[in-house]
């Protein structure tokens, strides 16, 4: 397979806070097949093209995308560069061009979705897509779908780019422009405007760039996160090199502790998983861990990303659930693991972190919860740490924080 070197032509637009610093990664990926409605679409390494699964087929109206814009002279902001509508209901927080409201409802609901394997989980333009090409910057984790590249960069994009050894996406290579697909400046304002504009229920902190990013410090309480933040590459690297703080009674712990301790970035608790003996009512987990928070929360006015998230392991009563709603400012959501198309375990959370809400993330089972627990009891078939199912909610804290890849 010949290689094909990227020409890059900087246009005299192109400003310094367009330049990104990029390194590139010869690591390979392993090729996964997901449904959209699990988790992930296939996510293919540049130097691992055995299987090459075909593109999605378009929307009637994305192939005709060049054609408007070069030939009718139509804006490209006139036209939903994620589909191809004339619908438009917005302008696309990334790149140049429009994005009708379904497109806009997909991008909220998926952007910071993640693959097990620490990927983006769609196409970063179009947040769709069935087959997949990722960026090989170690410290970039977006995808591109092939359909993408060849109806907004030029025909033919895709099968180049998989020719290459070394690929460097549109969000990293220092020129803005490829074809029809520009990159906006200060994209990350930009984004952060988005969710707060479109989204009613979700305000995210601006994306930092990779050059920004600090390691993260961690506070743990109740449950020890230590082994998923290290192996998301949170910790123990010269990259991640984060901090973590776990604490498992915090019956003394004042305001001034937690002071001195921090200030951290991510402050995570839960209850004890089904099963397990615990000292204190299970109550008691929740209302320790919000006083925490509140004594390890930054000033409202201050602009740094601060992340936080509870779980209930299947303990709180109803009654405590609401309550804990209450105080947390926003509705608990369910996840559930299946083994053999059986449930068997079960967690119900509340968090700022992006993603947690998305429609593709929480269970649409309609779950008795209480006869879970009661199951999970009964057979003894005790659930796994809470931290086991939400791992991959920590995924969206790489747009915020060093890791290693």
């Amino acid at each position: 397979m010949a290689q094909v070197e990227p020409v890059l032509v900087l246009s005299d637009t192109d400003s310094a806070e367009d330049l990104e610093e990029v390194e590139p990664s010869f690591s390979g990926i392993t090729i996964e097949l997901q449904d959209k409605e699990s988790t992930s679409s296939d996510v293919i390494s540049l130097d691992s093209l055995e299987e090459i699964m075909p593109a999605t087929p378009s929307s009637p109206n994305r192939d005709l995308i060049a054609h408007e814009v070069n030939e009718n002279q139509r804006s490209i902001e006139e036209i939903c560069i994620c589909c191809g509508s004339f619908q438009i209901h917005t302008q696309h927080p990334l790149f140049h061009g429009g994005i009708c409201t379904p497109c806009t409802e997909n991008f909220l609901e998926t952007f910071f979705l993640y693959d097990d394997d620490g990927l983006q989980a769609y196409c970063t333009i179009c947040c769709s897509g069935k087959t997949l090409l990722m960026c090989d910057d170690p410290t970039c984790n977006r995808c591109y779908c092939l359909e993408c590249l060849d109806v907004l960069v030029s025909p033919g994009t895709a099968e180049k780019v998989k020719a290459m050894n070394t690929w460097l996406c549109f969000m990293c290579l220092p020129l803005s422009s490829n074809g029809l697909l520009k990159r906006k400046k200060r994209w990350r304002a930009k984004l952060k405007c988005f969710y707060d504009q479109e989204s009613n229920r979700l305000e995210i902190y601006q994306p930092l760039s990779a050059w920004e990013r600090k390691p993260i410090n961690v506070l743990s309480l109740f449950d020890n996160i230590t082994t998923e933040m290290k192996n998301l590459g949170f910790l123990g690297s010269s990259l991640g090199d984060g901090r973590l703080m776990y604490l498992d009674d915090v019956t003394n712990v004042l305001r001034t502790d937690v002071k001195g301790w921090g200030p951290f970035d991510f402050i995570f608790g839960s209850t004890p998983p089904v099963g397990n003996s615990y000292e204190h009512p299970s109550a008691w987990y929740f209302y320790q861990y919000h006083r925490i928070l509140q004594y390890g929360k930054p000033p409202e006015s201050s602009q740094r990303p601060f992340f936080w998230m509870f779980v209930d392991n299947l303990v709180l009563e109803k009654e405590d659930r609401e309550t804990a709603s209450r105080f947390f400012k926003t509705e608990a959501v369910t996840i559930h693991g299946e083994h053999a198309e059986t449930v068997q375990n079960a967690v119900i959370l509340w968090s700022n972190i992006p993603s947690v809400k998305s429609k593709y993330s929480l269970s649409d089972l309609d779950l008795d919860l209480d006869f879970l627990a009661k199951d999970i009891l009964k057979t003894r078939l005790f659930s796994q740490r809470p931290a086991t199912l939400v791992r991959k909610f920590f995924l969206p804290l790489r747009e915020y924080f060093k890791c290693f890849s």
